[in-house]
């Protein structure tokens, strides 16, 4: 809240340069911001009193912004890659997958893996699991399991997210 929206009879009273000015009727305090042609911000509206300062509002709200685009900035958005693996997957096509699931790893994304069954492959589960088993191993250094392999459907799911501190 600033200026006339603050609704206390005192308030505690922070000066321009940060210094303590100290309790003053709200408004002698209002009157004091608009002769310094600065705005009274409340800054903490909880405190008994309340604290306000005198500052250029449009100013701080500017250097605020500033600072929360500078924050977005500096954010990793952790995607989730899904790859898919078959119960009875080739060597080659096992590699060239696994490939993926590394540069995954290393671009610092979670690795969704995911064997599909088909037909009747789903009464051989352990097929799967040992698929999945196979992946984790070859990817233990990069990556640490989230979620072990769990059957959902026709699906057995893991889950791979990239360890922390390479």
């Amino acid at each position: 809240m600033i200026n006339e929206e603050i609704r206390a009879r005192e308030v505690r009273l922070v000066g321009p340069n940060g210094e303590q000015i100290g309790i003053k009727p709200f408004r002698e305090a209002l009157q004091m911001a608009v002769d310094a042609n600065l705005d009274l911000v409340n800054v903490a509206p909880q405190a008994k009193p309340p604290v306000c300062r005198i500052m250029d509002y449009g100013k701080f709200r500017y250097e605020q912004q500033k600072k929360e685009k500078e924050a977005r900035k500096n954010q990793k958005v952790v995607d989730v890659k899904e790859v898919w693996f078959r119960a009875n997957i080739e060597e080659h096509d096992f590699q060239t997958k696994l490939r993926n699931v590394v540069k995954f790893l290393k671009d610092g994304d979670k690795v969704k893996c995911s064997v599909r069954f088909r037909g009747r492959e789903i009464t051989h589960a352990a097929i799967g699991q040992r698929v999945l088993e196979r992946v984790k191993t070859e990817v233990q250094e990069l990556s640490v399991v989230e979620r072990q392999p769990k059957l959902e459907g026709r699906s057995m799911i893991m889950i791979l997210g990239p360890k922390t501190g390479q």
